[in-house]
C-alpha cells in the first residue's frame, strides 16, 4: 500500500480504537476485523467484508481509517490479485492504515457496524444484540448490472 499521506484517496472511516482481525473464513469469502470485548461494557465495533477475493492485513490495527485507494493503486492491486478485467466493476477495493501497519481487501462489500449486546468469540450470539450501521459500501453486483437493479 502507498504512504497514507500519499495519492488521491478518500477517507470511507476512521476510528481512534484499536482493531484486531478476528476470523477469515475461506469457504464464505468473509473477513471480520473488530475491536476486542471492553471489560466494562458489551460495545464493540465490527468491520465486516464480504465476497473477499484478495487481501493483505497486519493482525492488529491500532487506530484505523479506511479508504478508497487512488485509480493507479487500485489497477496495482488488481492485476496482482488477478482478478478479470470483466469483473472488476463488480469488486471494491478498501486499503486499512494505521500506526502499527497498513493494508488493503478487494471484495463484494463492506460494512463497520457498532454492536453492543453479548457476543460469543466468533461473532454475535442472539437476538439481545443491537447494531447501529456506521458505514458501508457495496460494488455493482453482475446480477444487478443485467437486471438494472
Amino acid at each position: 500500500m502507498s504512504d497514507p499521506g500519499e495519492g488521491d484517496s478518500a477517507v470511507l472511516f476512521r476510528s481512534e480504537l484499536t482493531f484486531r482481525v478476528w476470523r477469515y473464513g475461506v469457504g464464505h469469502s468473509q473477513l471480520l476485523i473488530r475491536t476486542p470485548p471492553g471489560a466494562a461494557d458489551d460495545t464493540r465495533v465490527e468491520i465486516l467484508f464480504e465476497d473477499v477475493d484478495a487481501l493483505q492485513l497486519v493482525t492488529r490495527y491500532e487506530g484505523i481509517e479506511i479508504y478508497s485507494p487512488c485509480e493507479e493503486e487500485s489497477q496495482r492491486i488488481f492485476e496482482a490479485s488477478g482478478a478479470p478485467g470483466k469483473w472488476r466493476p463488480h469488486r471494491v477495493i478498501v486499503g486499512l492504515r494505521s500506526a502499527s501497519g497498513t493494508g488493503y481487501v478487494q471484495c463484494g462489500k463492506a460494512s463497520a457496524v457498532r454492536c453492543s449486546g453479548p457476543a460469543g468469540p466468533a461473532g454475535p450470539e442472539g437476538d439481545d444484540e443491537t447494531r447501529e450501521v456506521l458505514w458501508s459500501t457495496t460494488a455493482t453486483s453482475p446480477r444487478a448490472a443485467a437486471t438494472g437493479g
